[in-house]
């Protein structure tokens, strides 16, 4: 199999999206796009103050709006950690390309976010935050063709070429 033209990567935040996002599209010889960086761009704000201002409706209505804008061909799309959850959006990524769940252990993204301030919906308890985000976005995080486990993007580079040469098929 050779990698597909557009390939979402899903995953709570502190997953890795953005970094393995980064790697892979330079190793493919892709463009990567950041939705959440492009959402800031778009409006002028952090993500954070936009769920502060005009709340998470708002904030995932122009998520999906700009998910759909990007699926031009030979492109990684590093997602928000609740997008697969709004909008159907989940299934749309499904129908325009390959979907992967980051999913590495809890312990390595608290490690990763818990001095960060800039996370709309994590609390001061990070470690409780990301737990409950799991619990609720799981079903849909469930939902994408291929999972990793693993933490660093090396290895899940590794992990998604295996996939694509059919060497390692992840999710039946």
């Amino acid at each position: 199999m050779t990698p597909p033209s557009r390939i979402f990567l899903v995953g709570l935040p502190g997953s890795g999206k953005s970094t393995v996002g980064r790697h892979l599209a330079k190793e493919l010889n892709y463009s990567f796009q950041d939705l959440d960086l492009i959402i800031e761009k778009q409006i002028g704000r952090s993500i954070a103050d936009i769920f502060d201002r005009e709340g998470e409706e708002y904030f995932r209505k122009i998520e999906a709006d700009q998910l759909r804008l990007l699926a031009h061909d030979k492109v990684i799309v590093a997602t928000g950690g609740g997008t697969p959850c709004f909008h159907n959006s989940m299934s749309w990524m499904n129908d325009s390309g390959l979907t992967v769940f980051l999913n590495p252990p809890i312990d390595v993204i608290v490690s990763r976010i818990e001095k960060e301030s800039h996370r709309p919906l994590i609390g001061s308890d990070v470690k409780k935050s990301i737990e409950y985000l799991l619990e609720k976005r799981i079903e849909s995080y469930n939902q994408a063709e291929m999972e990793s486990g693993l933490s660093e993007p090396c290895e899940i580079l590794a992990e998604l070429q295996n996939f694509f040469t059919g060497k390692n098929q992840i999710r039946n």
